[in-house]
């Protein structure tokens, strides 16, 4: 965080506060924010230490902490490389919105894109310069087809699925989007510009039909930009901001933790479930090539027992960012969810889908952003057939199994027809399991959920609407629903639950051993057969 006075002609500000000694506090602070903001501290030590990225959970304790700040007038939001999607930058402009109730705020966009837009619009006002770049052109999404690109070398793709709308492995197996596909991705992007206009509207004054209208006929200059509406004022950074000052009692203030943050009266667990779910442990590696990150079942079950046997520990909030994966795994982790003996609230960030909603089927309380890309309730299985491939290449992989459906997942050649028969009754049986897992958990039929299902993606507004979810929100929302369950005043502290000590060594060093030796495991698809998975590749931008 930089430390500016700014000189802002059209805003009131307050004189410097001179403190004994002849220091003299900064009125105004500047917070930077760019980068994509994943939402919490990695609980492990070891991770938290090596995590060089900011996150959502810092950021949001550093600006409730500027709310407590006497000597503050005001805080100027200076946007740079902001790349978080819609459903943080939702969360962001929740935390900056209640920064706004207590001071002066102002948002600086050199670029005006739509997520950037959202998070500012927590501010009192927002501000762009002259040259800034406009790119409020509407939602999109973009999924490349593999299918005659693998057939021409060679490969083809068994994909069995859950139901029409289920799309996770068409992208090897087809050339083009099926219709279905289509109808339900058009019905997405829809739903969450529908939700954008209308926030948008709200936060800046104009009418739902203005903010339509800022991307029926999209805007070219941040001067364009003024006239219609969608930001105060154009002006340079240098416009706003006056000579740096450097405070130790400013940056001492900051530090300062609100009051009120004490464990006597109970805290609030947080258990996170982020990105692929698979067997066994957790991995953190950012990288994709190395494994990427991936929610072990073991790693969420025991951090969830940990919750359950920590006195101080009254709820506990699920925060799910995953598309799923293996099914066996989304059912243990269910399975725990549903037998703690604590109020479970689970929040979604922006994707919880497949096995992802497994997860969090029976939790009491269930929030969503908007934005969220939910439900794909559906299974799928499937293979690469190398089959062409390895003729063409001179290779002849052999086996010897001591029944038919004995090398269901060899890639050498197709299913037979009793793999296929095998294959299609256990995803059949997944696919039964999930709908009544969804039903019990949500006070719905399972015939009812199975129209909701069928694989098809919701956003977190129609979800809401189809009774999948119970609130919209973020993880500000669920720790506050999570103290109401509990009985516990807002602002109650909270913890990141990691599991217990599982070896020898002490557990920091545990942790770190683990740490360390997932950096060294690579992973692609979930180790399993059977699985409950959101494509990959499906983005909103």
């Amino acid at each position: 965080m930089n430390l500016s006075l700014p000189n802002l002609p059209f805003l009131n500000r307050a004189d410097d506060q001179t403190l004994p000694g002849g220091m003299t506090r900064p009125t105004w602070v500047v917070v930077d924010v760019a980068g994509d903001y994943p939402a919490l501290n990695p609980g492990n030590p070891l991770a938290a230490l090596l995590n060089r990225q900011d996150t959502l959970e810092a950021l949001s304790a550093r600006l409730e902490r500027l709310q407590h700040a006497e000597w503050l007038h005001g805080v100027l939001f200076r946007f740079g490389s902001y790349s978080a999607g819609l459903s943080t930058s939702r969360a962001i402009r929740g935390a900056v919105e209640r920064l706004s109730a207590h001071k002066r705020t102002i948002a600086y966009l050199p670029t005006l894109s739509m997520p950037a837009l959202l998070a500012a619009s927590g501010a009192i006002e927002v501000v762009a310069p002259e040259s800034a770049e406009v790119n409020v052109l509407g939602l999109g999404i973009e999924v490349t087809y593999l299918g005659e690109f693998l057939k021409k070398h060679g490969v083809s793709f068994e994909n069995l699925r859950i139901r029409e709308y289920k799309s996770a492995l068409t992208r090897f197996s087809d050339d083009h989007m099926d219709s279905y596909n289509r109808e339900q991705l058009t019905r997405l992007i829809e739903s969450m510009e529908a939700g954008w206009t209308e926030e948008l509207a709200a936060a800046r004054g104009v009418s739902a039909e203005a903010a339509r209208g800022w991307l029926e006929r999209p805007l070219s200059s941040a001067q364009a930009a003024r006239e219609a509406g969608l930001i105060d004022k154009v002006a340079y950074e240098d416009q706003l901001i006056g000579p740096a000052t450097q405070s130790v009692s400013a940056v001492i203030d900051l530090l300062k933790p609100p009051a009120g943050r004490g464990r006597t009266a109970g805290r609030i667990a947080i258990v996170p479930v982020i990105g692929t779910i698979v067997s066994g442990k957790s991995q953190r590696n950012p990288l994709p090539l190395f494994g990427g990150v991936s929610a072990g079942s073991d790693t969420v079950v025991a951090a969830l027992r940990r919750a359950e046997q920590d006195k101080t520990t009254k709820a506990v909030v699920l925060y799910v960012d995953s598309g799923g994966g293996s099914a066996l795994a989304s059912d243990l982790i269910w399975r725990e969810v549903s037998t703690l003996g604590k109020p479970v609230v689970a929040v979604m960030g922006g994707v919880a889908a497949s096995g992802g909603y497994y997860v969090l089927a029976a939790a009491k309380h269930v929030i969503a952003s908007p934005y969220t890309i939910t439900g794909s309730i559906g299974v799928v299985s499937g293979k690469p057939v190398l089959e062409e491939f390895n003729r063409r290449q001179g290779l002849n992989p052999e086996g010897v199994t001591r029944q038919e459906a004995g090398l269901t997942y060899s890639s050498a050649r197709p299913f037979s027809a009793a793999q296929r028969e095998l294959m299609e009754r256990s995803i059949a049986e997944v696919y039964e399991r999930f709908t009544r897992r969804v039903a019990d958990g949500r006070g719905l039929t399972q015939e009812r959920v199975n129209e909701l299902g069928r694989g098809r993606v919701w956003s977190g507004q129609d979800a809401l609407t189809h009774g999948l979810i119970d609130e919209l929100g973020d993880l500000h929302t669920g720790i506050q629903r999570a103290c109401e369950l509990a009985g516990l005043p807002y602002g109650s502290a909270t913890w990141t639950a990691t599991p217990k000590n599982r070896g020898p060594l002490p557990e920091f060093a545990q942790e770190a051993a683990d740490e360390a030796a997932s950096l060294s495991v690579k992973a692609g698809l979930p180790g399993t057969g059977v699985l409950m998975w959101l494509d990959s590749d499906l983005q909103v931008k």
